[in-house]
């Protein structure tokens, strides 16, 4: 049985540690409203993006004259596969659940004769990956000293990834994220980047319905669309990667205030059961002594 002092230090221990959890959850609930406002207010201008492109690409007369990132290599050997993690932990399985994810692909793809590479952005996945995949990460990008993050932290990682497909180093690129939900749901969202993932006739009809009426519209592009999409693609590109991070960033603050407020509840039942140890050892001791007190009157 352990003694008083030694329980008092134990009750004291976890009860700073608490205070610790309950002033990162505050924080993180201060963060979430800002991040979660920027992730939901990017999402229509990047599906919008989308559809736009989708729209220049369909009226193309052929896909041959396309631009190589719309149209790709024409090969699927060698994957790049982006991976957005947070740069710090205590966050519960933010950072561990696209790990996971990034393993299981990158095996898959290996398994299928394909060539994999990483691209990380955010510490602690390309810690988690170096450790087995080491060999892989040809990138790794840090956004630690970014207090707020804006399309300029977006674009240089677009335009390394263009330089990179352009000199051949990769056929396929897709970037996987935790996409926000909510406070306690977080999806990992994996999004081809390159080449440009055009969509089917049943998801254009669906895009069509939710779109404004506008039948009869007349649209006449200028420049040509060849011209129009090699400058519409790479910006695409730097606007998806943006809100990837910006939804990437959301889901942390969401995941990191669930967590510690799990820490803090936990700490709680710990202190509880803790000073219920305390009373009861210190309680027993009382009535050792007065026992012994007794015996000692009753023997004179």
């Amino acid at each position: 049985m352990a003694n008083l002092k030694e329980l008092k230090n134990r009750i004291t221990s976890v009860t700073s540690t608490q205070k610790i959890t309950k002033a990162m959850q505050m924080v993180a609930a201060a963060k979430l409203r800002r991040a979660q406002e920027a992730a939901e207010q990017s999402r229509p201008y990047a599906d919008r993006m989308e559809r736009m492109i989708a729209s220049v690409a369909s009226n193309l007369p052929s896909l041959d004259t396309a631009p190589p990132l719309v149209v790709g290599s024409g090969k699927d050997d060698m994957h790049m596969l982006v991976v957005v993690t947070a740069e710090r932990g205590l966050c519960g399985a933010f950072n561990s659940s696209i790990v996971r994810t990034v393993r299981q692909k990158a095996k898959k793809l290996q398994e299928g004769g394909k060539t994999v590479k990483l691209f990380c952005v955010g510490r602690k996945g390309e810690e988690s990956l170096r450790r087995d995949m080491g060999d892989k990460i040809v990138e790794y990008v840090t956004l630690r000293e970014v207090k707020n993050l804006s399309f300029a932290n977006a674009r240089p990682i677009a335009e390394k990834l263009s330089q990179m497909f352009n000199n051949g180093e990769f056929d396929v690129c897709t970037v996987h994220y935790n996409a926000f939900k909510s406070v306690i749901t977080q999806v990992v969202t994996a999004q081809q980047l390159i080449p440009v993932k055009l969509p089917d006739s049943d998801e254009t009809a669906a895009a069509e319905e939710d779109a404004p009426d506008l039948s009869g519209a007349i649209y006449d592009y200028e420049p040509e669309e060849n011209d129009l999409l090699g400058v519409l693609v790479p910006r695409n590109m730097s606007v998806q990667i943006y809100r990837s991070l910006l939804e990437s960033g959301a889901a942390e603050h969401a995941a990191r205030m669930t967590s510690m407020d799990n820490a803090t509840r936990n700490a709680g039942d710990m202190i509880d059961g803790l000073t219920l140890t305390y009373n009861r050892t210190r309680q027993a001791i009382i009535t050792k002594e007065l026992i012994e007190i007794v015996s000692g009157a009753e023997a004179l």
